[in-house]
């Protein structure tokens, strides 16, 4: 007799447990920071971010694609050459998030990881180009100056994307040994 109770409140609490999990996959959460896309079989990626909150879903026909958008630090390094041919190693932090209002442009020309993709190749192109305008004298006394310029073109040149660059900030500057 008791075991026959124990096998209807197994086969209870596994119903119990089947009915609670179905709602779920109906469900999807978009936590705080984040916003979401939503890809659906019949037309593709929908252009309006869904907010933070919990949203209705239809399983295996939407999908939702999750994107941070709190500002995030991300730390390149390059070795570039200066005006009077110095070897420098500089390294930058940037805080960046992808612009909320262009995200779906952000999904459709870079995808979810866009920051691998986009970051290095523009931060490593401007580096260059603004640290050979100025000898290995200069980078240290007009340190401010050339940091602003960096900012200013990396800035402009991820708006292109959809990025937003909130801060740039030269976090190491070392020279050759000749220097």
């Amino acid at each position: 007799m008791a075991q026959a109770a124990v096998a209807v409140a197994g086969r209870g609490l596994g119903g119990l447990a089947a009915v609670a999990a179905v709602p779920a996959l109906f469900l999807f959460n978009v936590d705080a920071g984040e916003r979401a896309l939503m890809w659906t079989m019949s037309s593709g990626l929908k252009r309006e971010p869904y907010k933070e909150g919990t949203h209705l879903k239809i399983p295996y026909v939407m999908r939702p694609v999750t994107y941070d958008v709190k500002a995030r630090a991300y730390e390149i390094p390059t070795n570039t050459g200066t005006k009077d041919m110095q070897n420098v190693q500089i390294h930058v932090r940037l805080l960046f998030r992808p612009d909320i209002e262009r995200l779906w442009d952000v999904h459709q020309e870079l995808g979810v990881d866009y920051e691998t993709k986009l970051l290095p190749s523009v931060c490593n192109e401007i580096l260059k180009s603004i640290v050979a305008q100025y000898d290995a004298e200069a980078l240290l006394t007009m340190r401010e100056r050339v940091s602003q310029e960096i900012r200013d073109g990396i800035t402009e040149r991820c708006d292109k994307f959809g990025i937003i660059i909130e801060d740039v900030a030269i976090t190491h500057l070392n020279y050759s040994k000749e220097f």
